[in-house]
């Protein structure tokens, strides 16, 4: 303050040129604090609706039918070599109208050509085979 100084000799004080920050910064912090307030609690977990009490035990074990895709495209039926494409759609289409369906494992080695393994897999879904799956072969690797 410069109140009564010598050397302004009664003259009117000059204007004060710096902003007063004091206010701007408590109206910066309020903000600050709303914003933190109103943010949603982070949710790190997962809500799932898992079922209550044990299943009951399967009744019986699933039959299990082996396809084996030889490297020279020679297709193994449970060991058995399949002649040619027919015979193997139609042991498909006899696995694909049981009304439970045992499950088809299908063992390509891994010398095979791709499309011999494509078109097996190809006629079992479209004859209507809904477990199959692919089986890592060590007997043929």
């Amino acid at each position: 303050m410069n109140v009564g100084s010598p050397s302004s000799g009664g003259a009117d004080p000059e204007p004060m040129m710096e902003m007063n920050m004091t206010p701007l910064i408590d109206v910066m912090l309020v903000l600050i604090i709303m914003m933190i307030i109103t943010i949603p609690k982070a949710n790190h977990s997962v809500n799932l609706n898992m079922p209550v009490g044990t299943p009951p035990p399967p009744t019986k074990e699933p039959v299990v039918i082996t396809i084996d895709v030889d490297f020279d495209g020679t297709i193994l039926w449970d060991n058995a070599v399949i002649p040619d494409r027919g015979t193997l759609e139609a042991k498909l289409t006899d696995v694909a109208a049981q009304a439970d369906q045992p499950e088809v494992h299908l063992r390509p080695n891994k010398l095979v050509s791709y499309k011999v393994v494509a078109g097996v897999m190809a006629s079992a879904q479209r004859l209507g085979v809904t477990k199959i799956g692919l089986v890592g072969n060590e007997q043929f690797q």
